[in-house]
């Protein structure tokens, strides 16, 4: 899209949206009240957001001091979040699922003034922590009868509910509005927007400083690069906001196109609200597409008869018309005709449980199977990946809606350098801009470096951990291994992650889990191996597929038994594991698994709330029955 007018910092975002390309009466923000879809005008949250604004300068809110937020995805964020940015304060969003220990750390180490809360759950939490954190002095509780939450609670933070906090910024409002537009003016591009603290999958969680130019930038080069993108779309926002990526891929691009959001009401609830919004773009993470992918072809394959014909005929005619296209020619008479039988026949009714207006759905936070990302495809639903890490605002490379390479990330966007520079030498292997583009460039493999205007400022307090990541020369780096295919970035995996076998060879665990995730019978997967002779793997089955297939109750993933030991299910697994085996390198393949009842999660510390393993935590918690793998190997052999 052409964008319109001037803009440098978060607050004038909104501003200039309704300045250039809709009237504020317009609807921005779409949110489900009771069993109603409302619409929230841009006149009505920027009114909104003054009052909040009022009521935070009324308290001695001043510009560089840090405010919180632990709600999930709803108008109020975005209130709120727009009330602080215009004053100069900075965002402090926490992960709802951390434990109380991890936000009063965060609280303390950002020294939080203010605390949005959003929902009992949280207050609850809070309260046991708050007399803790120093620096805080008040809690905002959005949602009404708070006080039973608080009751016989002695608290140094003083606790206004949400309404009640906007009823008093009203009242003060008239004498401070012209406070809050000098306030506005007085924010700098260079200025700290949010502190977003990495969920760290070792050590103590960083707060990474993240600039209005940061944002703005990374939001408008994001736009220059998927120009599809227009005033018209609607986004159904369901990833937290917490995070850095949907606030950028989502509330921000909104902020800056003239976009609609609706709001999810929750994952479970994702289906119903796609086809009650319908939105046209959504932001997600491979795991939704995984899930949406398995089930289609669950319900297509057991379908029997010529009716899993048809599906298996459709999915061809998509495969084969799909690559016509990507190779730059033009479907022929007859093949164009099959792909409207098979839309009509197939797709449409996979489409319509997306609300059947998808213009494409953009998928990051981790790697997206090749395969998951070509059955959508197949179908004709776009779906383009990004990447970047939230020190990076987070976007470095996204796919063109006009040129797909499936497996890679996309092309660099407009005004950073991104580089990979050989591990062990550190020699740079290639440099690439968007400019320089060339859909025919290749090279090695290394550590991926940035340099440009989405590089954080730095850690929050701590130096010398910025300096480890921000070289003399300003290169970012980044922790991942990939190199440029065809012009595109391709990501192999983190450098962290990588396991050495006892014989010396390179094993990266994403890739090769991801070819074992083919499966529908495998929900997640953790591979082992380092320093080890061979691979072994902890297997969590799905659990909708093992409950069918072996007639379980639920009282089976109730036992104590973390691991399942029973041989026919493992058997079951085994047949997978060994066919997909095929497709790796023998030193690459599983020879050793155990299954793992339940999942990993992030309650139990296992993932990160982006959903990624936490390698240390795991293979210290189940050391036992690792080591107990390649015991049973020795004695076998």
């Amino acid at each position: 899209m052409n964008l319109t007018g001037e803009f440098t910092t978060v607050p004038q975002l909104l501003r200039n949206t309704v300045k250039h390309l809709h009237p504020d009466h317009q609807t921005f923000l779409i949110h489900k009240n009771g069993a109603v879809w409302e619409e929230i005008s841009y006149q009505q949250v920027l009114a909104t957001a003054d009052a909040i604004s009022s009521y935070l300068l009324s308290i001695g809110v001043q510009k560089g001091d840090r405010l919180g937020l632990i709600i999930e995805n709803s108008p109020a964020y975005i209130y709120y979040d727009q009330a602080l940015q215009q004053i100069g304060a900075v965002n402090v969003s926490i992960y709802p699922t951390l434990s109380e220990s991890e936000i009063a750390y965060i609280l303390n180490d950002a020294g939080v003034k203010v605390l949005l809360v959003g929902n009992p759950f949280l207050l609850r939490k809070i309260v046991k922590i708050a007399n803790q954190c120093n620096a805080l002095e008040r809690i905002i509780p959005v949602f009404d009868n708070y006080e039973k939450n608080i009751e016989g609670q002695t608290l140094n933070a003083g606790v206004i509910g949400f309404t009640t906090m906007i009823a008093e910024g009203k009242k003060c409002l008239p004498e401070l509005a012209q406070t809050i537009e000098t306030a506005r003016g007085m924010v700098q591009a260079s200025d700290l927007s949010a502190l977003i603290y990495t969920s760290g999958t070792t050590g103590v969680p960083k707060g990474v400083m993240l600039t209005h130019s940061n944002f703005v930038q990374n939001v408008k080069s994001s736009l220059e690069q998927i120009t599809v993108i227009d005033k018209y779309e609607t986004f159904l926002s369901f990833l937290p906001l917490s995070h850095v990526f949907e606030r950028t891929a989502t509330y921000y691009v909104c902020c800056m196109a003239g976009c609609k959001i609706a709001f999810a009401q929750s994952i479970e609830l994702l289906a119903r609200n796609m086809e009650e919004v319908k939105p046209t773009v959504m932001a997600c993470v491979p795991r939704l597409l995984e899930r949406i992918h398995d089930k289609a072809m669950k319900n297509g394959m057991s379908a029997g008869g010529s009716k899993t014909k048809i599906f298996l005929w459709a999915i061809e005619t998509g495969k084969k018309f799909r690559e016509v296209q990507e190779a730059g020619q033009s479907p022929g008479f007859f093949l164009q005709m099959q792909q409207k039988l098979a839309d009509k026949l197939v797709f449409s009714k996979i489409k319509e449980k997306t609300g059947g207006r998808l213009k494409f759905m953009l998928s990051g936070g981790a790697a997206l199977p090749q395969n998951v990302g070509e059955f959508f495809g197949n179908l004709g639903i776009k779906v383009l990946e990004g990447f970047g890490l939230t020190e990076t605002s987070p976007v470095m490379a996204v796919t063109e809606y006009e040129r797909q390479i499936y497996g890679t990330v996309g092309r660099i966007i407009p005004g950073i350098e991104v580089g990979i520079q050989d591990i062990e030498t550190k020699e740079f292997i290639a440099i690439q801009t968007h400019e320089s583009f060339d859909e025919n460039f290749e090279c090695e493999e290394g550590e991926i470096v940035v340099r440009g205007h989405c590089v954080m400022k730095g850690y929050w307090n701590k130096p010398e951990e910025t300096a480890q990541v921000i070289d003399s020369a300003g290169w970012f780096h980044t922790g991942d291994i990939g190199r440029f295919y065809k012009g595109n970035l391709k990501i192999t995996d983190r450098l962290k992650n990588m396991l050495v076998n006892s014989f010396g060879k390179n094993i990266y665990p994403t890739p090769v889990e991801n070819t074992y995730l083919k499966s529908p019978k495998i929900e997640q997967i953790f591979l082992i191996g380092d320093k080890r002779e061979f691979v072994t793997a902890i297997v969590v089955p799905s659990r909708e597929l093992l409950q069918e297939t072996f007639g379980l109750s639920e009282e089976f993933f109730q036992q104590k038994d973390l691991f399942i030991e029973d041989k026919e299910i493992h058997e079951w697994i085994g047949q997978d594991i060994r066919k997909l085996s095929t497709e790796l390198a023998k030193f690459e393949r599983i020879k050793g698994f155990i299954i793992k009842r339940n999942p990993f999660t992030i309650e139990e510390g296992e993932m990160t709330p982006s959903l990624k393993a936490k390698r240390k935590v795991i293979e210290k918690k189940y050391a036992a029955e690792i080591d107990a793998m390649y015991t049973e190997s020795v004695e076998s052999d």
